[in-house]
């Protein structure tokens, strides 16, 4: 299976190719030729494996240099009890009384959130790809971060041999438990430096010195070649299609769901990776009825799918769910490659537009395929806290403000559709990484205030009986080893100056 750009470059790329690069030459992002299908044969033999194995064989259908045997070495480390603890993702049905609602866990890894599932993976996929391609320069990981990714990036790739890693992240706009996880990272190669603005600024950033080709030149002709960590490089991506067939794969193993049987899959998202991931499952026979896609008060994909217009030019709000404080959403853009049958020609246009004028409209024909199967909707803090509240009330469970929004935006679809279809919710961190926001959710707002998140923490593990996890627990006493802060316009010439000096 080869790899081709979402903005028509000429070139085929080959799986490890495009792991390597992480972003297409032309700016474009890399989506596979095809979207292979998993058989009957598949999904009955999954029935009887774990989730490190189901992992494996979802990414042999995608990775065709990769063979399942060598996948199952990576995933069996990447996933490895040390790490997760018994159960990787365990998907947990909410209440006894309720089969209709199950929450899909995806924050027992060591950095606490949803990008782990990815990240301690994608280094074995990279040292793997970069032998395959005989790449011999260095490989910098250059990343962008809302708050998760950035840590959970660091984890996997500190120390790695032949790497460095830069994480750029907004010095306001994370939590202080992102913050500081960050910020203490230990790791010769690591290099975390806060920029004075949103994740958009950041992530534009990014964009723009993957594209400076003269920049590029200048580092490859010092050693050093630049690849991501964010969901644009495609190795991110497709572990966490995984997770999804796997949700599909434990309802049926658990005689839940009949086979053929569509659910509905909740994701709170910003940049559109985590959703697109649950999309390709659909597209490779997972049965799916509707994928709600959450969003906070930056609410830009809720009016794309309402009304086909994406519009950045909007207020940007700091909200108790930062992760998703997002105007410009990446992955979109694969999925309006798919959408228009692989217009390149058109996507370039409407990606050219959002630079250029931060805003494009879709065709009526693109805007009917997106709305037959996702449903967009939004929360403000308010709505957050109290679904938080409600949350814990009736199940015992207690969610962090993302996986809230998504409750939240599901509560209101129900009560409309009278949709019964089961339904699996992507928690996406645990509620030690927002511990203010859900302490004040759940003893009243402004309860946190005057208390470390140390305290806090602390009295959320007493109040919910959950153990505080291991990449949470004391960090407010580790030593601060990044202090860096820059502007916007400054990226690149720090990034010259890690690399080269």
């Amino acid at each position: 299976m080869k790899y081709i750009s979402t903005r028509g470059y000429d070139k085929k790329f080959t799986a490890s190719e495009a792991i390597v690069l992480g972003i297409a030459p032309d700016g474009g992002l890399f989506v596979p030729e095809t979207i292979p299908s998993l058989s009957d044969s598949d999904i009955e033999e999954m029935k009887n494996m774990a989730f490190y194995q189901i992992s494996a064989r979802v990414l042999s259908k995608f990775l065709e240099e990769f063979s399942e045997k060598e996948l199952l070495e990576y995933t069996s480390q990447a996933y490895h009890e040390d790490k997760w603890g018994e159960n990787t993702v365990p998907l947990v049905q909410l209440n006894a009384y309720n089969d209709r609602e199950y929450i899909l866990e995806l924050w027992h890894g060591p950095t606490a959130a949803f990008k782990d599932v990815a990240l301690q993976l994608l280094p074995h996929l990279m040292t793997a790809s970069i032998k395959k391609t005989g790449e011999s320069k260095k490989i910098c990981i250059l990343t962008a971060t809302s708050g998760d990714t950035g840590k959970a990036a660091l984890e996997g790739f500190k120390d790695l041999p032949g790497t460095e890693i830069i994480v750029f992240y907004p010095s306001d706009g994370v939590s202080e438990a992102q913050k500081l996880q960050m910020i203490t990272t230990t790791g010769a190669n690591t290099h975390v430096i806060a920029v004075n603005g949103c994740f958009d600024d950041a992530q534009t950033g990014v964009k723009n010195i993957f594209a400076d080709q003269a920049f590029n030149d200048k580092l490859n002709s010092n050693g050093v070649k630049l690849s991501s960590a964010n969901s644009i490089n495609w190795g991110r991506l497709v572990p966490q299609i995984a997770y999804y067939v796997y949700s599909y794969i434990e309802l049926l193993r658990t005689e839940k769901i009949e086979k053929g049987e569509a659910i509905n899959i909740v994701v709170p998202t910003g940049n559109f990776g985590n959703i697109l991931a649950a999309w390709y499952a659909k597209q490779m026979g997972i049965p799916v009825h509707r994928l709600i896609c959450a969003s906070n008060r930056n609410k830009v994909l809720c009016d794309f799918f309402s009304s086909g217009k994406y519009d950045r030019n909007r207020e940007f709000f700091k909200t108790t769910s930062p992760s998703m404080d997002i105007l410009i959403s990446s992955n979109l853009e694969r999925l309006l490659f798919e959408l228009t049958d692989k217009n390149a020609d058109q996507v370039k246009e409407w990606m050219k537009e959002l630079n250029t004028n931060g805003v494009y409209s879709v065709d009526a024909k693109t805007l009917k395929k997106l709305q037959m199967l996702f449903v967009g909707g939004f929360a403000d803090e308010t709505g957050v806290s109290k679904t938080i509240l409600d949350v814990y009330d009736r199940t015992d469970n207690v969610i962090d403000t993302h996986t809230a929004v998504g409750f939240n935006i599901y509560n209101r679809y129900h009560q409309r559709s009278g949709d019964e279809a089961k339904t699996v919710f992507a928690s996406t961190a645990s509620p030690f990484k927002f511990s203010p926001a859900v302490m004040d959710a759940l003893r009243g707002n402004g309860y946190s205030n005057g208390r470390s998140v140390e305290t806090i923490i602390k009295e959320l593990s007493e109040e919910s009986g959950l153990e505080i996890p291991a990449g949470i627990k004391d960090l407010s006493s580790k030593e601060v080893l990044h202090k860096d802060q820059i502007e916007k316009d400054q990226m690149e010439n720090k990034v010259e100056e890690i690399l080269i000096g």
